[in-house]
């Protein structure tokens, strides 16, 4: 669903200031062992191991009131059982008056997308739209589309890698340059998960029950990284928010030239 009409308002929030986690970079010793992860359940990476396979990063932006949505929310699903994509569903505010107020929406991600369109030019942004890697913008639900864009970006040198390992209090990241130089970027920490299937009772898509993955919770700046030399970040461990189902969740830890440019890097731990 295209919306030019927003167009103003939108553009309008997307200038207000995203939220923060606590800013990095901080220094941690190298040899500092990671923590039992039980609690969380999550795969701690040891300090020097090799950094994983590289991840190619989608965006899904939807709306639970947006009719075109559903079929590109059963993509994106399929694109998450992959171990070589980092899938997340940012949910849009945009299309709440239409009778129906999506549960998972956040102006957060109204403002991204926003963000995305004003640096490709455009005059207007529409549901659902899919961002591919920062760089390939494209109908939610054009599966032909995506997928050779997906394996275009994944036949690409990466220029840096991001390691995870997770301690008892906080999460270490570690960005290592691949390239020499590598560009600098923003570092951004989402936390998602996987909730049941949900009615949806008024709308578009009134008596749909849709089930949807990865849905991001929120969108935060962990600090900015110079391109050139390897550096350790502190991320919050995360903790699950009441009214959000913890199955299949996670988080994940993207690095992005400018904040809305390429992504240079992608990380994630499930739990």
């Amino acid at each position: 669903m295209m919306i030019s009409s927003l167009i103003n308002r939108v553009t309008r929030l997307g200038r207000r200031p995203a939220p923060r986690a606590r800013p990095g970079p901080t220094r941690l010793p190298r040899r500092a062992a990671a923590a039992t992860a039980v609690a969380l359940g999550l795969a701690a990476v040891p300090a020097g191991a090799e950094p994983p396979a590289p991840l190619t990063v989608v965006e899904l932006f939807t709306s639970q009131g947006c009719s075109s949505c559903p079929p590109a929310d059963a993509f994106l699903a399929e694109l998450a059982a992959r171990p070589d994509i980092l899938a997340l569903s940012l949910h849009v505010d945009y299309w709440d008056y239409l009778g129906w107020q999506d549960v998972y929406a956040m102006p957060a991600f109204t403002r991204r997308q926003v963000a995305y369109g004003e640096a490709a030019g455009a005059r207007s942004v529409y549901t659902p739209q899919m961002v591919v890697q920062g760089r390939a913008r494209l109908v939610g639900s054009h599966r032909d589309e995506a997928i050779a864009a997906i394996r275009a970006i994944a036949d690409e040198p990466r220029a840096a890698a991001i390691t995870l390992t997770l301690h008892e209090d906080a999460l270490e990241v570690r960005v290592t340059p691949l390239a020499d130089p590598a560009p600098a970027g923003v570092l951004w920490f989402v936390p998602f998960h996987s909730p049941e299937p949900l009615l949806i009772d008024r709308g578009e898509n009134a008596g749909q029950e849709i089930a949807y993955r990865n849905v991001a919770r929120s969108w935060m700046k962990l600090g900015k990284w110079d391109g050139r030399d390897e550096a350790v970040f502190s991320a919050p461990v995360p903790s699950d928010s009441p009214g959000h189902d913890a199955s299949g969740a996670g988080v994940a830890v993207i690095l992005q030239e400018s904040g809305i440019g390429p992504v240079i890097a992608a990380a994630r731990l499930e739990y």
